[in-house]
């Protein structure tokens, strides 16, 4: 984690704030690096965030057999682990409507006239998960008032450029520098 400013206070500042806010998000052991450029005076902000590979995305037949009876026209589900039962649900519930899924018991899940191709459904994202946590992270350090953001993201790294004016061509080169640095760590 790096914290680039003129002020060597606001540099100790930023880095205090950095990592109590990742800390307090709870990202802190999923971020691999942290870039900060901070300049008041002009003003810019910049922050470059690369974080850990996750763990795939955990996927309907990861935890479920499923059926469909065409005859009912019903699509039985048996649940193997139910540790994902309720993004299951909210999944189909989204997806085929609420009035369509019914639970007889903990370990089934029946849907009516199911219009959706189940295999392959993708029921819990971890890098999704992180990807939030850290978005409400960044949006958390930026400062007050800097809300001209100019946004990259590619692969693991989310880069954002903020201003409270607009964002001149010099900031932006400055996101590239950084970006280009942090990929050939990669």
């Amino acid at each position: 984690m790096q914290v680039e400013c003129y002020d060597e206070n606001g540099q100790e500042v930023y880095d205090m704030i950095l990592r109590q806010i990742l800390q307090d998000v709870q990202i802190g052991r999923a971020v691999k690096d942290v870039q900060i450029y901070i300049d008041p005076r002009e003003p810019v902000f910049i922050i470059a965030l690369q974080y850990l590979k996750t763990a795939p995305p955990v996927l309907l037949e990861d935890f479920t057999e499923y059926e469909h009876d065409p005859e009912a026209n019903e699509t039985f589900i048996r649940i193997k682990d139910e540790k994902y039962l309720p993004e299951l649900l909210k999944k189909l519930w989204e997806i085929e409507g609420r009035n369509k899924i019914h639970q007889p018991s903990r370990f089934e899940v029946i849907i009516d006239d199911p219009q959706v191709e189940l295999e392959g459904l993708v029921v819990h994202d971890p890098e999704e998960d992180l990807k939030k946590k850290i978005y409400d992270a960044i949006f958390r350090i930026i400062p007050e008032g800097f809300r001209v953001v100019e946004h990259y993201s590619k692969g693991n790294l989310i880069v954002l450029t903020c201003s409270d004016e607009y964002i001149k061509e010099e900031y932006l080169e400055k996101a590239r520098e950084i970006i280009n640095q942090m990929e050939e760590t990669e």
